[in-house]
């Protein structure tokens, strides 16, 4: 493939630290064919949207942008790409309603781009309109010889693994991003020594149930301990485990080792057992809590937060309070709560009615959202008078005054900026003399 010009390439990103990882990969593999990057839409030759098929909100995000493009290109020549997961779940819709799209390219095809929008771009001047799809799911696809091109910044993503064999009725991952496939450990080692002498302080390993990972001899607790002793790197992270299959190795493992973070992400999802068989969870509400009291013991000071959904089809007023009390009892550092939204394509989608009013299932958000806010304070003011270390990251987000960074728990602290300030990347401590249900506040 020979390009003429260096075309320019503006990407936009939606959803899960997956679909960053993904656009890390995709501007690696179009710059090594001559595309350039621009961070201004108004300078691009093509505009990328790297989508997300997780939840409703993303869905309408993507097409109020969609919108925004059909309008630019009414205006100049633009080839516009839709990738992803949202790609990959609603083909047949896309490429049948949104005519303002020249190339749809599903998750396991990113190989193909440069050679799709080449042949897109060629087209365009040529006067000509020439759609593109590759839509294809792989059993191996794993992009593990294509270092990401990253921005700079503190934290580095890392895909470990691809694919989800767990088929939660809920979720749509197993039909956008395929079957679960790992990578081969020298190449994750590799890559995090990449980020390293690029200057990243922190890694974060990415799979869909990371529990999963296995490569001959490898499981995922012996590669997290490999990527913490990467010369250079301050913490690792992970997200997400599954509580069904979270093995006892990896949680003597984290707390051993002085660099892997003390903090679980682990999703709850719903309190009631029938609604668990239901998403196809294979845990129960007390399962849940005999975990979450496992971890603590050999973990005392660890971090865990959650994800729950409200209103997921035939759940009742007393389901719903199941999960409320299985809240109440985990006393989780935080939760991110969401109403439930139908994906097409999903065991849900075609076995149960999504039967609650929209009404209820904001309701139910909120009564979480309130009860969970109140746990969250009373956890954060127990770091009041504490030092803690920090990782900065920069500038906080509501004031320029003030510096901000992450604990080990991954809680933000916010400061105000003296002398003494370090850059970002830095670890110091500073003295907790106050705290919120979102932020700590150090001395």
């Amino acid at each position: 493939m020979t390009l003429k010009t260096a075309p320019h390439v503006h990407i936009e990103t939606f959803g899960c630290q997956m679909n960053e990882s993904d656009s890390e990969l995709v501007r690696s593999m179009l710059k090594q064919e001559g595309f350039a990057f621009t961070e201004d839409r108004e300078r691009a030759d093509v505009v990328l949207v790297n989508t997300c098929a997780i939840r409703e909100n993303a869905h309408k995000k993507i097409y109020a942008h969609l919108s925004e493009l059909r309008a630019i290109k009414k205006q100049r020549s633009l080839v516009v790409g839709v990738l992803g997961c949202m790609a990959q779940n609603l083909k047949t819709e896309l490429a049948e309603k949104e005519p303002l799209i020249d190339v749809l390219a599903g998750p396991d095809s990113y190989r193909q781009l440069p050679l799709l929008l080449a042949n897109a771009l060629d087209a365009q001047e040529q006067g000509l309109r020439k759609k593109a799809f590759a839509l294809d799911l792989s059993e191996y696809e794993t992009y593990e010889s294509i270092m990401p091109d990253r921005n700079d910044g503190v934290n580095a993503w890392i895909t470990v693994m691809r694919g989800c064999d767990n088929f939660c009725s809920f979720c749509v991952v197993p039909y956008t991003r395929g079957r679960e496939r790992s990578r081969d450990p020298e190449s994750i080692l590799l890559e995090a020594r990449d980020a390293a002498v690029r200057g990243f302080k922190q890694i974060t390993l990415l799979g869909q149930n990371v529990n999963s990972y296995r490569h001959v001899e490898w499981d995922f607790a012996k590669l997290i301990s490999a990527v913490a002793d990467t010369d250079g790197i301050e913490r690792v992270r992970f997200t997400s485990p599954h509580p069904k299959d979270f093995p006892p190795a990896l949680i003597d493992t984290i707390a051993a080792h002085p660099k892997l973070c003390k903090h679980i992400h682990l999703p709850l999802q719903a309190g009631s057992d029938r609604i668990l068989e239901l998403m196809g969870r294979n845990y129960t509400g007390a399962e849940y809590l005999a975990l979450v009291d496992r971890i603590r013991a050999i973990i005392p000071d660890v971090v865990l937060t959650t994800d729950i959904i409200c209103g997921f089809c035939s759940e009742t007023d007393a389901e719903f309070r199941d999960t409320c009390r299985i809240v109440e009892q985990a006393q989780l550092d935080s939760a991110y709560t969401f109403k439930y939204s139908e994906r097409k394509h999903t065991i849900a989608a075609r076995k149960y009615a999504d039967d609650v009013p929209d009404q209820v299932k904001g309701q139910r958000v909120l009564k979480l959202v309130e009860i969970q806010r109140a746990i969250t304070a009373a956890r954060n003011r127990r770091y009041i008078g504490k030092d803690v270390e920090i990782l900065v990251e920069g500038d906080a987000t509501r004031s320029p005054t003030q510096s901000m960074g992450k604990t080990d728990g991954n809680i933000t602290v916010v400061w105000e900026k003296g002398t003494g300030d370090f850059w970002p990347g830095t670890l110091i401590t500073k003295q907790i003399f106050d705290a919120s249900a979102a932020t700590l506040y150090g001395e």
